[in-house]
């Protein structure tokens, strides 16, 4: 695991090196390697933790096996459509899967949810032009004198971004359910269900008035092995060693450094602001308006961390500490400071 990641940082350096030093743009197909090589490095270690933690038998337990048993292992770690854009899955629900599709032909199962499946990316490809079009009405001044004017410039930015993502996630899950990976057994009504493999419902994370909420279902696959890889692994500072290590796994550019540790402080201050309010939430009305306090909160700040981490560059740290917006994050210092 530690040489992959070795492996994986030095071209991320070297992407770097290009963007900062030479700058100059680098090469698609070597950007589209490394991503790859990032979701292989997500591959790798879950099976080496299976292996670990005794969940998957290691093939070299029998020394009269011969080299055929290591197949399902390199299956699992060169699955070409999973090395396109995920999502995440275990060695066990791999192997499940792939015998599921010897037993059972998929197409007749999953051939209407794969339609629905395609039409919610072409919505969410095209709530993309409308977005585009709000971000053109706006302009973004630096030390503009209007508060409101560059937050929700950066506020419409980031859904921007964030549609690429849902509609990314989407595609990748119809290219998995179409080789076959993602059954997620029968519904009550009798049907085959083919959600077993997602990264989340965009509608359902859109809706989601907490950050910490946020982060379990934004990229869940991820969220759920950066959980077993770090969290449940760290014995100091769990929460930000688990931002910290996302931020080294998707390239510690200077944005992604600072979005990620944005992410962290925000999480802990909702935990803290949660446990703090909570035995006051004692009416109705006070409940609703928490939680749509929370929700524009929620938006807000994950509206800074996405801007960030997508744009990457210092460029983008400017864009955010020149608008008002970044004195969100600020609070969330305060408030772990406070409570």
């Amino acid at each position: 695991m530690g040489l992959q990641m070795c492996w994986q940082t030095f071209w991320h350096l070297y992407i770097q090196y290009q963007l900062y030093w030479l700058q100059e743009t680098p090469d698609s197909r070597l950007l589209l390697a490394i991503s790859a090589l990032m979701l292989m490095t997500q591959r790798v270690s879950s099976l080496s933790l299976d292996l670990q933690e005794g969940t998957v038998t290691s093939p070299f337990q029998n020394s009269s096996q011969d080299l055929s048993v290591l197949i399902p292992f390199l299956s699992y770690s060169l699955n070409f459509p999973a090395l396109l854009g995920g999502p995440l899955c275990s060695f066990n629900t791999f192997v499940w899967s792939v015998r599921q599709m010897s037993v059972t032909p998929p197409l007749g199962s999953y051939l209407r949810r794969l339609t629905s499946k395609i039409l919610q990316v072409l919505v969410l490809v095209w709530i993309k032009y409308p977005l585009k079009e709000l971000l053109k009405s706006f302009t973004f001044r630096v030390n503009s004198p209007c508060v409101c004017q560059n937050i929700i410039w950066i506020w419409i930015l980031s859904l921007l971004l964030k549609m690429n993502y849902y509609a990314h996630w989407k595609v990748s899950e119809c290219v998995n359910n179409a080789a076959g990976i993602g059954f997620h057994g029968f519904s009550h009504s009798g049907k085959k269900s083919w959600d077993g493999l997602s990264d989340g419902s965009p509608w359902v994370t859109e809706a989601l008035s907490r950050p910490s909420a946020f982060a379990r279902q934004w990229n869940r696959t991820t969220a759920v092995w950066l959980r077993r890889m770090v969290f449940k692994r760290s014995n100091r500072s769990p929460l930000f060693m688990t931002f910290l290590f996302s931020a080294w796994w998707h390239g510690l550019h200077p944005g992604q450094i600072l979005g990620f540790i944005i992410w962290a402080v925000t999480v802990q201050g909702d935990y803290k602001i949660h446990h703090f309010l909570h035995p006051m939430l004692t009416s109705k009305w006070r409940k609703w308006l928490y939680v749509c306090l929370n929700w524009a909160f929620t938006q807000l700040t994950i509206s800074c961390v996405v801007v960030c981490v997508e744009l990457q560059s210092l460029e983008s740290v400017k864009l955010l500490w020149s608008s008002y917006i970044a004195v969100l994050p600020l609070l969330s210092v305060l408030i772990i400071i406070i409570l």
